[in-house]
């Protein structure tokens, strides 16, 4: 299966090691996973702050790039969503009908990284080891946009060596939101507060997710108490061999 990777601004500029892992998981299971050069921000944040205008150009772009793949992975819902629930409307607000079209159908081969490998290449246990406690939290795209369901659990269950730790009240979000961390700052403080409780009270020395975004925001608070439980994407805990 030729399978493009689709590696999100953040990953690209601050987290590169989970598109390395994501790309490295796909190759130990014997595919073939190109990273198109010419990819850029897929818009997401343009069309959330109602920027559609704007967003067309790189929906354009996003689509042009990736039309001649099999599959598209991203390690990421909220980016995934974005192409499967936002780029196909902002062609068609434009007048572009070819253009949602064409969208529709790169949305349809657009996969969050647990979905490419439960739906797609029908497999749960991916080889993987990591000798650690580990708690997984949902993130809101993944969990209600894209509706993964327990794809990430599936996986992580399967892992060697790890001890899974439930999450209470996982499907809470976790605060950040894109610009609502910033433009609800208190609010977003109090929801981080209370993810982190439940995070430290699993007794982890690990939280997992499928979003960096997520994973920044609830890393920076739990290093700001001090408490040695650290954040590793799902990606990574899935690369993970030794």
């Amino acid at each position: 299966m030729k399978i493009a990777l689709f590696v999100t601004c953040l990953a690209d500029t601050l987290f590169p090691d989970v598109g390395k892992a994501t790309v490295a998981l796909l190759e130990r299971l014997g595919h073939d996973v190109e990273f198109p050069s010419a990819q850029t921000c897929c818009g997401q944040m343009h069309t959330n702050t109602g920027y559609q205008r704007e967003a067309l150009p790189l929906v354009r772009h996003h689509v042009k790039v990736f039309e001649p793949y099999d599959a598209v992975v991203a390690p990421s819902g909220s980016c995934v969503g974005s192409v499967r629930h936002q780029h196909a409307m902002v062609a068609a607000a434009a007048g572009d009908e070819a253009l949602a079209a064409r969208a529709e159908a790169v949305a349809a081969r657009t996969y969050e990284l647990s979905e490419l490998l439960v739906d797609v290449l029908g497999v749960e246990d991916v080889g993987a080891y990591y000798p650690h406690r580990v708690t997984y939290h949902p993130t809101c795209h993944s969990l209600r946009m894209l509706r993964v369901d327990d794809k990430p659990l599936r996986l992580l269950r399967h892992v060697r060596g790890m001890t899974l730790m439930p999450l209470p009240e996982a499907d809470q979000c976790c605060g950040f939101g894109g610009t609502f961390a910033l433009k609800n700052a208190d609010t977003s403080t109090a929801m981080l507060a209370d993810k982190m409780r439940n995070v430290l009270d699993t007794g982890a020395e690990v939280v997992s997710a499928g979003d960096s975004s997520c994973l920044m925001h609830i890393g920076g608070g739990l290093s700001r108490l001090r408490s040695g439980t650290r954040t590793v994407h799902l990606a990574e805990i899935l690369a993970s061999t030794s």
